[in-house]
């Protein structure tokens, strides 16, 4: 065999094997299909058995929820028609008890009618019998009338005259006895009511002076106060406005000055002054500057306890300022803040037992005397001046009004002034409460002060010595040299012209020129 017939044999039958190969896949796949056919189809059959079987139960769920939903119904109807039911049963029971009431009103009405009925036959039978006894009675007074030959008006007008010139005499005495036994009453509980106040308040009088004592460690420092050639002595008496009387007295200085609050300044600087070591003019007047701004504090601190003592606090810090001011201002001899302590209490109590307002006439009385804080900055009397402070911080007009008119400058309009005008007066007048000799010396301090103050260009004015002298600085820029001698010589002789004083008062005019540099 030759070559070319092998090649077409082994073509051949890779041919037939590829052929067969391809049969035999065919046939295997088609056998395949069949087998995944089934599979389908069962698993459809599956699924429809599934279904069948979710809608059975979905419809078994379904008849379950609409019956549980028909019961819930019939309950909830058997309910509402059993609550029905009671609802009617009421409403047949309220019925049937408004009917009884209207058949009780009706009988009410019935009953009522009838009542009227008698009612208004028996006021007619009334009436009758009025006018009956009209006619009677106008024809017996025509009768009086005809026997008497006087008319009803005539008769009873003579009848009260006569009446009224028998018991006139007997009517005026009684009106005069009765009116003597209240003016008695009155005037007696009018003691009754001061008697008791002054004896329920007990305060002790204490007569101010004017001179205060500072003690010293040795007469050493008095050399220090006094300064190179009494330069610090000059100055502190210029800047506290009081005398400093360094003399032969063993370790004690000497304060002497009419005004107490000048005295206290000097005193505390004077005090401090002496524990620092460091005296000289510029510090004397440091010390002096922040010892009167304590003070001022101080002061004010003592009128808060006073209000709270009395119970009012809601006073305006400026009226407390003024009040604690009185500390150290006296009134012929007596402490001014003592003094409105003690009309403050007596106008309660006084007040009280007269059934007044106490809180008015106490806050009246303990601020009635504030003027006298400002009758050294303001023109008028101290009630004027205490009365416009008053009305400026917002106090009440009663209590504006009582301060106005303690003293009579104006008349009161309430009875709580009338108090404070009374409370004053006894808390004057108690034994030892005041000494006139004192507020006379004051008043000419005062007067020498105003005096110098009058006169233009000066600054600061200081009665020292006890009146004896008085010490002016005026103002450098605005008095000469040369007018020095004529502002001493105006002043000695208004001096001359509007006081009495014994003896003779020096005037002392002070122009220095102070020139101030630090060293750094």
């Amino acid at each position: 065999m030759g070559y070319g017939l092998w090649a077409v044999l082994v073509f051949l039958a890779g041919f037939a094997g590829i052929a067969g190969g391809y049969a035999f896949a065919a046939r295997k796949r088609s056998g395949a299909l069949a087998v995944e056919e089934e599979r389908m189809k069962a698993d459809r059959q599956t699924l429809e058995e599934q279904k069948k079987n979710a809608l059975m139960e979905a419809g078994i769920q379904a008849r379950e929820e609409a019956l549980k939903v028909r019961i819930e119904a019939e309950e909830n109807f058997s309910r509402k028609r059993a609550a029905i039911q009671e609802s009617e049963q009421s409403l047949k029971g309220r019925e049937s008890e408004l009917e009884q009431a209207r058949r009780h009103l009706s009988e009410a009405l019935e009953r009522f009618e009838r009542d009227q009925k008698a009612l208004m036959a028996r006021d007619q039978k009334v009436s009758q019998k009025e006018s009956e006894l009209q006619g009677l009675m106008e024809s017996e007074i025509r009768r009086l009338e005809e026997i008497a030959s006087l008319t009803l008006e005539e008769a009873r007008e003579r009848l009260m005259q006569n009446a009224e010139a028998a018991i006139r005499p007997e009517v005026s005495r009684l009106a005069h006895k009765l009116e003597q036994e209240v003016r008695d009453q009155s005037v007696r509980k009018a003691r009754e009511v001061m008697t008791s106040a002054i004896q329920r308040y007990s305060n002790e009088h204490v007569a101010e002076i004017s001179v205060s004592v500072v003690p010293i460690p040795s007469d050493d420092v008095k050399g220090r106060v006094i300064g190179r050639e009494g330069r610090n002595i000059r100055a502190f008496q210029a800047a506290t406005g009081v005398d400093l009387i360094i003399d032969d007295t063993p370790d004690a200085i000497i304060i002497s000055g009419f005004d107490p609050l000048r005295r206290e300044v000097a005193r505390l600087a004077l005090e401090q002054l002496l524990a620092d070591g460091r005296i000289h003019p510029a510090r004397i007047e440091e010390i002096v500057e922040k010892v009167k701004k304590d003070l001022e504090v101080s002061l004010k601190e003592e009128a808060e306890k006073l209000a709270f003592e009395l119970g009012i606090t809601d006073i305006h810090p400026e009226i407390l300022k003024l009040l604690g001011r009185l500390k150290y201002r006296t009134s012929y001899g007596q402490n001014n803040l003592v003094h409105a302590r003690e009309v403050a209490y007596l106008c309660q109590m006084m007040a009280h037992d007269l059934g007044l307002d106490a809180r008015i006439a106490k806050r009246a009385g303990l601020l009635h005397d504030i003027g006298k804080s400002l009758s050294h900055e303001g023109e008028g009397s101290h009630p004027s001046l205490g009365g416009e402070a008053a009305k400026k911080f917002g106090e009440s007009s009663q209590v504006v009004n009582a301060i106005m008119s303690h003293h009579g400058d104006i008349e009161p309009n309430c009875l709580e002034s009338v108090l404070v005008a009374a409370a004053d007066a006894i808390s004057a007048a108690r034994p030892g409460a005041r000494r006139e000799s004192i507020d006379v010396y004051v008043k000419r301090l005062e007067k020498l002060e105003t005096i110098a103050n009058s006169f233009k260009g000066v600054e600061k004015s200081y009665a020292i010595q006890a009146g004896r002298e008085i010490r002016i600085i005026v103002n450098q820029d605005q008095v000469s040299d040369q007018d020095l001698l004529e502002i001493s010589k105006g002043i000695a002789q208004k001096i001359e012209s509007e006081l009495t004083y014994p003896g003779q008062i020096k005037v002392t005019v002070i122009r220095e020129n102070r020139i101030v540099e630090y060293a750094r």
